[in-house]
């Protein structure tokens, strides 16, 4: 559907204010101009950067926050400070929670997905309830045995915020003197083992070097206070406090099709598969991998889509998803890359930074709004490419649910 941009510009809304829709609003007010009319609808009035989240129980500064409303009025867009409730495809309309709706001619749902505790009797971080306390972890880890683990449950696609906390945790307790013992448990075959044999490697001596242990291939079946059991082989750890990620479910918006976990299906150009007119990006897709960075990808295609079916941009490019990361450490972070996708090596670890603007999440638009407040068609480096670089298989996308996410992509 082309719009007239002398008639008001296609009505475009956005659904979800974190770094997915934020990313869009910025993707489309940059490509499409007066071609589009945007909406942002999202329940909170603030963007909270959320990758920096695991460094404010460490006394490392409060994680970034951008009023909504100024942010889409800068842009020329409307701010809604509602829940959507349900999409009605085939009227092109959005339910909202006050019993309102909004028409559109374009709908990004960018709704992210939501946690669910995944191991009893574990501290669940992110909670979303409650904040972590450290000092108190590790108080209560020295009356089980000075043992803290750490575990990465089964169904958890992005393990990369455990193993910071895990560090950053390591290095409160040396600088209150706390003689406890730090072990991670994961399915994964190696730490963060997604990136490679080398870059996995270098996370490896890390935690080593930090005297932290990982319990690779392995998943907790039990935590209770005489014991942890492990699977495979049902094998015992003696007591121990635990700190688990939580597992997600999609956000399952009535009217908008969704797998049993609640997800929307996506396509390479991230349109909701048979429906008219709706994109998604974000955690809240089928795309295993749950990452900010790959949202923000997910969001300019969306974005490029949308601008060209208005006339405003060429034929825009599918989805390569290109993942990226950095890990945080309480001293310095460590910065990975591997290019895995049609024989591209065994991946490379770095203190560096590997990209550019240095933001916790590379994306074209938001990295470079939050660095100085101006968007870059590519976010470059000084003088090198910088970061965790991992360039993802097609396949990946096609059949985003029948891979494993903790392992590291086959190369033919």
């Amino acid at each position: 559907m082309n719009k007239d941009p002398t008639n008001g510009g296609a009505r475009v809304v956005i659904v979800g204010g974190g770094v997915a829709g934020v990313e869009a609003l910025l993707g489309l007010a940059d490509l499409a101009g007066d071609r589009a009319a945007l909406t942002l609808i999202a329940p909170e009035p603030d963007f909270l950067y959320k990758p920096l989240l695991v460094e404010e129980p460490f006394d490392l500064g409060p994680a970034a926050r951008f009023e909504l409303e100024p942010l889409t009025a800068e842009k020329g867009a409307t701010f809604v400070q509602r829940a959507v409730k349900a999409v009605r495809p085939q009227d092109h309309s959005v339910d909202l929670d006050d019993g309102s709706a909004l028409d559109y001619d374009y709908l990004v749902v960018c709704a992210g997905g939501r946690f669910i505790p995944a191991v009893e009797g574990a501290i669940t971080f992110p909670s979303g309830t409650e904040p972590f306390n450290p000092d108190a972890v590790l108080d209560r880890a020295e009356n089980k045995d000075h043992r803290l683990l750490f575990i990465v449950p089964s169904r958890v696609t992005w393990s990369l915020p455990l193993y910071e906390i895990a560090l950053m945790t390591q290095r409160r307790a040396v600088d209150r003197g706390r003689d406890v013992k730090i072990a991670i448990v994961t399915p994964e075959s190696g730490p963060l083992a997604i990136f490679g044999p080398t870059a996995s490697a270098a996370v490896g001596d890390l935690l080593r070097g930090r005297g932290i242990d990982l319990i690779a291939n392995s998943t907790v079946r039990k935590l209770g206070e005489d014991g942890v059991r492990l699977t495979p082989g049902d094998r015992a750890v003696g007591p121990a406090e635990a700190v688990a990620l939580p597992v997600m479910e999609g956000p399952a918006i009535e009217g908008l099709p969704a797998d049993e976990h609640g997800f929307i299906p996506i396509d390479d150009y991230s349109r909701v598969k048979e429906t008219d007119d709706v994109y998604a990006a974000g955690d809240g897709t089928t795309f295993p991998i749950k990452q900010g960075g790959l949202a923000t990808q997910q969001a300019d295609v969306a974005a490029e889509d949308i601008a060209h079916r208005l006339g405003a941009v060429p034929g825009p490019e599918p989805f390569r998803p290109v993942l990226r990361g950095k890990v945080l450490t309480g001293d310095e972070s460590i910065s990975l890359q591997a290019e895995v996708a049609g024989g591209g090596g065994e991946g490379e670890a770095s203190l560096d930074a590997l990209w550019w603007p240095p933001q916790k999440i590379s994306a074209r638009y938001l990295a470079p709004f939050l660095y100085n407040g101006e968007a870059r068609e590519e976010p470059e480096p000084p003088r090198r490419s910088l970061d965790v670089e991992v360039a993802l298989p097609r396949e990946w996308h096609e059949q985003p649910m029948a891979i494993d996410p903790l392992e590291p992509p086959k190369v033919d």
